[in-house]
């Protein structure tokens, strides 16, 4: 069983990078395609202007009638706009020659010419001026524009979007990465806690046949029993070591009937739950020829996983632990019920989580490995179906049947 998804992690994170420079390449050129064309409109509303004046200029009626041209493309101008003379020259004394521009009402004279020649020669730089003609030839006016504060602030957002998004790709990347470390930090705890979850029921059931033995020492028959008991216990042993040993590696599948392999698990499980202290009565009931393509030590492992946990969540000392067999139209469904103290509603999601733990020993890896077990190995499924607390929880692991 794979521990890790290290190219998988890696792949998402290329892949995230990927979107978020499309997104925003996609951005800037949409933006900047929005700026250009508000830069044309206001290219095109100066022309107007240009030629309005132009065409007064060149009016035989001095007296012509300019309240069109003020009212409906002077006045609605809102990007900085100069008029000035053929060599750049302003009459700063008249304020309807430059508008839109922002200045300090205290520079004197030279000062405020100073800061107009620097304007022309900046707006001059992002679009070049208009020229207003007599009879096409003399130039009477060049008009000078800029771009408005939208058109700005357009230029600058996809940029401002670019540095934000790479922040937070940076501070996403952080954060996975920690996330990553945490988990794996998390597994080596779950899996040492696993490792001693499972070579704890054994090794008790070790220590208690011992004293046993050194009590019936006398007694062939009593020392042949306990014997064999001890050897059960030295298999299991030797089961739990393959199975860590095999951790990584592809497991083989082969047909088995479901009931066989659970009475595998609660015939080993029965003769040590008086070593408990607990009263607990553990059956098997439903369908008994049903098969399943699987690994007998891989589901075995699941299934004790299971009934371990059902037996620490069992508080009092009577209790009972059913496991149900039931043959569906694709799938057969498997189900663990315990009278334990049932799981926390906000918890069940955490419950197959590397790492996560409610108590001193179990529930660190062993639930994980089961959903990888079911889920990467068998194609199968587990889930809490049920659960309440004080009144029990149900597991439900369904397997495709042969």
């Amino acid at each position: 069983m794979k521990m890790s998804g290290g190219p998988a992690s890696i792949n998402i994170k290329i892949l995230l990078v990927i979107i978020a420079l499309v997104i925003a390449v996609g951005t800037l050129i949409y933006t900047q395609n929005l700026v250009t064309q508000l830069q044309r409109k206001q290219k095109e509303i100066v022309e107007l202007y240009a030629k309005g004046i132009e065409y007064l200029a060149n009016s035989s009626n001095p007296n012509e009638d300019i309240t069109f041209l003020f009212d409906n493309i002077i006045k609605p101008i809102d990007f900085p706009l100069i008029l000035s003379d053929a060599n750049d020259n302003v009459n700063i004394y008249n304020r309807t020659d430059f508008r839109n521009i922002e200045y300090d009402t205290t520079l004197s004279e030279e000062e405020l010419n100073i800061f107009i020649s620097e304007k022309i020669r900046e707006m001059d730089e992002i679009h070049p001026p208009i020229f207003v003609t007599y009879a096409d030839t003399l130039i009477l006016t060049k008009i000078h524009y800029g771009d408005s504060e939208l058109v700005t602030q357009l230029k600058y957002y996809p940029y401002v979007q670019i540095i934000i998004a790479a922040i937070f790709i940076i501070l996403g990347y952080i954060g996975f990465s920690n996330i990553k470390k945490s988990e794996q930090s998390n597994i080596w705890v779950g899996m040492a806690k696993e490792t001693a979850h499972q070579f704890g029921t054994p090794i008790s059931s070790l220590m208690g046949w011992l004293e046993m033995l050194k009590l019936r020492y006398k007694e062939p028959d009593k020392v042949l029993d306990i014997a064999e008991e001890i050897t059960d216990d030295v298999e299991k042993l030797n089961k739990i070591t393959y199975r860590f040993s095999n951790i990584g590696s592809k497991p083989q599948m082969k047909q088995a009937v479901i009931y066989d392999e659970l009475k595998k698990v609660t015939d080993y499980f029965e003769r040590r739950l008086p070593q408990t202290a607990k009263s607990v009565s553990l059956t098997i009931e439903g369908d008994k020829r049903v098969c399943a393509q699987m690994n007998s030590e891989l589901f075995e492992w699941v299934i004790e996983n299971l009934i371990k946990n059902a037996l620490d969540a069992i508080e009092h000392k009577n209790g009972w632990i059913k496991i149900n067999i039931s043959k569906a139209k694709e799938f057969v469904e498997i189900e663990i019920s315990d009278s334990g103290k049932g799981i926390d509603i906000k918890r069940r999601k955490d419950i197959f989580r590397p790492g996560y733990s409610t108590k001193r020993r179990g529930w660190g890896l062993g639930l994980s490995l089961a959903k990888r077990i079911i889920e990467e190995y068998h194609n199968g499924k587990i889930f809490v179906k049920s659960s309440a607390q004080r009144e029990g929880t149900t597991f439900m692991i369904m397997l495709k049947h042969c």
